[in-house]
Order: structure tokens, then sequence, then C-alpha cells
């Protein structure tokens, strides 16, 4: 029996989720507890594309970034615990709810996503995720989403 996967780097993180530059937004996950809660962190850089518009002089990255941010990870933490690697597993937001936003995240920052599982179980397709995205251990958003997790056959 093999151990769990406790981190993902971003070459896991590709043969688990689909998302490729502009819109692949986790760079490691981190604290990986089966699929129950896990840590995403995202090195927000100047040369991201949502900075050239969000805005001029002024890079903010957009709240729905940070939300799908947190989605991403909340994939790949389900995407390990199922052992989905090279699988094409396919994630669709169904809800997001109580999104609140506390700080901006600009370039710089180090941005770190709390996740945990509040629903969903392996064979599930509605999973149910809480978050708390932080910067320097002050939170920068917050939101609880809805995904479905489109599984391939086996």
């Amino acid at each position: 029996m093999t151990e769990p996967i406790k981190t993902a780097d971003i070459h896991l993180i590709q043969r688990l989720i689909p998302h490729r530059y502009p819109f692949l937004l986790v760079d490691k996950v981190v604290d990986i507890d089966g699929y129950q809660n896990a840590r995403g962190i995202k090195n927000v850089t100047m040369n991201e594309p949502h900075f050239q518009g969000h805005f001029p002089g002024k890079p903010i990255m957009p709240g729905v970034t940070i939300i799908e941010a947190m989605a991403q990870t909340a994939a790949v933490m389900v995407g390990t615990a199922l052992g989905m690697e090279d699988r094409n597993m396919l994630v669709y937001f169904m809800a997001i709810d109580r999104a609140k936003f506390r700080r901006m995240v600009v370039p710089g920052d180090v941005l770190e996503m709390k996740l945990e599982t509040t629903r969903g179980k392996p064979g599930g397709k509605v999973w149910k995720f809480s978050g708390v995205a932080e910067v320097e251990g002050e939170m920068a958003a917050e939101a609880e989403f809805t995904a479905m997790m489109d599984l391939p056959k086996e």
C-alpha cells in the first residue's frame, strides 16, 4: 500500500486538473489530509495577464480569480485523494456562497488558500468546500462553494 499524497507540486497539479496558463492559479498544494483539507500556495507575480487591465497603475488580483484559486486547490486535494492523476477529471462550479473580500492581493504576495471539505465523499459527484485565502496571516478572502466532479468512467 502506498502512502497518501501530502504535497502536490506543479507537475502533479497539471496531471490532476486541466487548467493551464493563464488560468492555472495554484503553484503548490501542501498539508493534504486526504479529501478533508489542504493548503494551496499561489505566488502572485506582475506578469499575470489580469494585471494589464485590473488596474493599470494599481495591480490588484481580481476577487473571482482568488476564489478560482481556492477551487483549484480543492480540486487538487480531492484529485490526489481519489488517485485521479492522468484521468482527465473536470470540476465545475455549481454555487459560490458567502464570498467576502477583506484585503487586496497584489504582485509580490504569497496567497495561501486553506480549504476544507464540508460535504462530499469518494464516488460522489457533488462536493462542498469552505475556504479562506490569506496573505501573511491576514485574511484576503473567504467563500463557500459547491462543485461537481466530472469523474471519468473506470
